[in-house]
């Protein structure tokens, strides 16, 4: 098989799912949420939870040997709308250049186990074609 599953460890999900998968120069997360990867579980509150989804993010795309420059889209799952401030804190820290920024969206729905936001993101190799 072409795939190759991605997974970090402390963040796993808790269902047989991997934390991405890439296929050549393309990378797919699944959801990559604000879990603290030292204590397993989400941290507390909306800005230390996106503090953490976007260092999860950072590890996800390195494993899979992609950076920051190499995503495209994300998505974004917020359970409140109010917590949209804290992931564009992160946001534009890690996408300070505001024409050099990935695609993005956002959706407000109920998430799981403590969960408050998640990210999901499209990225590609810079090398591919």
């Amino acid at each position: 098989m072409r795939q190759q599953s991605i997974e970090i460890e402390g963040v796993a999900h808790n269902a047989p799912i991997p934390m991405a998968c890439r296929v050549g120069p393309v990378m797919a997360s699944s959801g990559i949420s604000g879990i603290d990867p030292k204590t397993g579980k989400p941290a507390d509150g909306a800005d230390q939870q996106a503090y953490h989804a976007f260092e999860n993010l950072k590890s996800v795309l390195k494993k899979a040997g992609l950076d920051l420059g190499d995503v495209v889209k994300m998505t974004v799952f917020l359970t409140d709308d109010n917590n949209r401030a804290a992931i564009n804190k992160y946001w534009s820290e890690c996408w300070p250049d505001p024409h050099r920024r990935p695609a993005r969206h956002s959706l407000v729905l109920p998430l799981r186990g403590g969960v408050l936001l998640q990210l999901e993101v499209l990225a590609v190799a810079k090398d591919a074609k």
